[in-house]
């Protein structure tokens, strides 16, 4: 292992990542992980069971990317294809070990009770997944009231939807256990932003420390980059490319192996920024005006808020996030120059240029190596990129390209 960090603190900094998928509201995941946690309390389930659905509830739009399905999710309380992002959870973590128990819950997250009833889903499973859907409604219910501070004004008609919907949406059970326990006002003040910090920061402090090796941070960091590339259909599997390309050319630098491993995590995370940018803009296949460019150019800045927070990773989150600062510190987000980088941060930014130019995109096909040539000596030329690389890099410009269009083979080795 070469990276040492606590798996449960990785995964709730991650989850933020999810969240930035809402833009203008960036607690979702958080106030649905407080809601079910408060119910399983009352229920008087133990403290192993209320963390599982503390996590299930953080975790539960894991399947979620784009900003378009994230307002379905707050603003219609159903809406046809609220299954689909339940399917991609599912997928997303049931091929990843220590969080593959929550997928089923994740599956049915928005699976009416009457019809669980209907399918072969264990009863816990079933309890578990209709919480989650009870808890992920009242969030979508209570959202218009966060801004000016009136949930408390609105909870009894919040309440009133829920009971509407016993032995339909919702089993009645968890009707009957919900409305109990948010006759409190303390449930409902739980779900302001500074308690939800409260919370996430007395959960990190209890909870057993689970020390991650190399074999779970880097599938875990994968299942990331795939909810980052599925944002948008130009950017499929660029993180995974990125991640691939930095590695290869780091192998050929001399880097050592533990910040090899270090750079493929920060490659694969490096646009974690991009869940905050809205659908239309990171979409647009024109020139973005001046307001859009500046909405882009938040992401690599988010990347390192997020990152920044991991125990173990606060290489990995300036490496990330500096993958847009340039040599003559023109770039972006912090105007840093080439001698305030590390070589590590240097290489990201090459890997993620060089991927991206070599990718096919939607409205255009990847540039052909000859073109990748022309291309990059432009780049040295204007002094936007690390020379020394560049020049490593077309030296074995066919092996990279190989990289670079086929990042499944190489993570996979």
């Amino acid at each position: 292992m070469s990276i040492h960090a606590d798996l449960r603190h990785v995964i709730y900094a991650l989850s933020e990542a999810l969240d930035l998928v809402g833009v203008d509201d960036v607690g979702h995941g958080k106030r649905v992980g407080i809601m079910a946690a408060e119910c399983a309390r009352a229920k008087g389930l133990d403290e192993e069971k209320v963390t599982f659905l503390f996590d299930l509830g953080m975790l539960h739009d894991i399947g979620v990317s784009s900003t378009g399905v994230h307002a379905h999710l707050v603003k219609e309380f159903d809406w046809l294809g609220s299954q689909d992002h339940c399917e991609t959870g599912y997928a997303r973590l049931s091929g990843f070990a220590p969080l593959a128990h929550m997928a089923l819950p994740v599956k049915y997250h928005h699976t009416r009770w009457d019809q669980l009833q209907t399918l072969q889903v264990s009863p816990e499973v079933a309890w578990q997944a209709n919480l989650i859907l009870l808890v992920d409604r009242v969030d979508a219910l209570t959202a218009p009231y966060y801004a000016d501070n009136s949930v408390l004004l609105h909870r009894e008609d919040i309440r009133e939807q829920v009971r509407l919907r016993a032995g339909t949406y919702f089993a009645p059970e968890l009707v009957e256990l919900f409305l109990n326990v948010s006759q409190r006002e303390a449930f409902w003040l739980l779900l302001e932003p500074r308690s939800i910090q409260r919370v996430l920061q007395d959960r990190l402090a209890q909870g057993l420390a689970y020390q991650a090796t190399m074999g779970e941070l880097r599938p875990l960091a994968e299942i990331f980059a795939r909810i980052v590339d599925a944002k948008s259909a130009f950017t499929v599997e660029h993180s995974l490319g990125v991640a691939g390309v930095a590695r290869f050319l780091a192998e050929r630098m001399g880097v050592g192996a533990e910040n090899c491993d270090k750079i493929e995590i920060a490659g694969l995370l490096h646009d974690l920024g991009k869940l905050r940018v809205p659908d239309e803009i990171l979409d647009k296949p024109g020139k973005l005006d001046p307001d859009e460019r500046l909405v882009i150019n938040t992401h690599s800045f988010e990347t390192y808020q997020i990152l920044r927070h991991i125990q173990g990773f606060e290489e990995l989150a300036n490496w990330a996030a500096w993958h847009h600062e340039e040599p003559d510190g023109s770039g972006y987000p912090f105007h840093l120059k080439s001698v305030d980088m590390p070589l590590e941060a240097r290489i990201l930014r090459v890997a993620d240029i060089f991927q991206a130019m070599a990718q096919d995109r939607p409205y255009r096909p990847g540039l052909d190596a000859a073109a990748l040539r022309g291309f990059f000596a432009e780049m040295v030329a204007a002094n936007r990129v690390d020379a020394q690389i560049v020049a490593l890099l077309m030296t074995e410009l066919d092996a990279a390209l190989q990289v670079a269009r086929s990042p499944q083979r190489r993570l996979a080795a």
